[in-house]
């Protein structure tokens, strides 16, 4: 008897325990939602490069390869605004260190590099935006310039709503190396925001964008509340005029003064040359 009763208390704990976490559930927000850039607005430096590093450590292009995609991305992000042809060549280039190569395979390596090389690398604070969001019932996507199925595993991971990213084309589950459509990158991030916008019903007046980049005003722009998180130099000031809010996860004023993604942004691609300059010598 004294057997059945506690299983009766336990099964009634565990029933009132459930009852608690239902009152207490926060319902869905179906009109307002958040959008973030991803590369130095929620993740230290450029996620494709990250990606690179880790396909040079499995042999799958030359450090030359990797060193010529350095400079690429170094040159647009010292440079100011990025120039969309430049942008677009890099990411083509990038996108071209995979073609003949599975969507599957890649997918599932993206898998393993994003535990390697990029879980450490989320901003801690713009994470706890995210999740501020999410606890008021609201989604959350990444939008990002990166290839698709490479965002939709960090937003995955990262326990978030989707992600909206540059679309590399593929036949029969292989990539070609070729973009379909634009590259995900200013203008287009609004366009894509819109478009989701109006598919999930979403009031853009009650959603937020959040990035670092003055090239991503567009985006910010579509949205009732804009903030400006890792500022780069030209999206600190256009914040300060407009009044919107400004965070900065970095440390160290220089970085702030400077802006990235230029120091962080030329610290990770002069890291990831180095450690593939190491690794080919290692293997010679």
């Amino acid at each position: 008897m004294a057997e059945l009763a506690g299983e009766a208390s336990a099964e009634a704990a565990v029933a009132a325990a459930a009852d608690l976490e239902a009152a207490l559930a926060v319902p869905p927000d179906l009109t307002a939602a958040a959008f973030f850039d991803v590369d130095n607005t929620m993740m230290m430096g450029a996620s494709i490069f990250h990606f690179a590093r880790g396909l040079a450590s499995r042999k799958y292009f030359t450090t030359a390869d990797l060193a010529s995609f350095a400079w690429r991305q170094l040159r647009f992000r010292l440079g100011g605004k990025e120039n969309p042809d430049s942008v677009r060549a890099s990411r083509e280039q990038a996108l071209g260190f995979v073609a003949g190569r599975s969507v599957q395979e890649l997918v599932d390596l993206g898998e393993e590099i994003y535990d390697e090389l990029m879980a450490a690398k989320i901003w801690s604070g713009t994470r706890a935006l995210a999740q501020m969001h999410q606890d008021a019932g609201q989604r959350v996507w990444l939008v990002t310039a990166t290839p698709v199925e490479l965002a939709s595993i960090i937003a995955r991971r990262l326990g978030l709503t989707g992600a909206l990213g540059t679309v590399a084309e593929s036949r029969d589950g292989v990539y070609t190396g070729r973009l379909v459509g634009d590259l995900l990158h200013g203008k287009a991030k609004a366009h894509a925001v819109r478009a989701l916008a109006a598919r999930e019903g979403l009031d853009l007046r009650r959603c937020t964008a959040y990035s670092d980049s003055i090239n991503d005003v567009p985006m910010l722009s579509t949205a009732g509340t804009a903030v400006a998180v890792n500022p780069d130099p030209g999206l600190r000031e256009l914040a300060r005029r407009r009044g919107w809010e400004i965070r900065d996860f970095r440390t160290g004023r220089k970085a702030a003064r400077i802006g990235v993604p230029t120091v962080l942004g030329a610290g990770a691609l002069a890291g990831a040359v180095a450690a593939g300059i190491a690794y080919r010598r290692r293997s010679s």
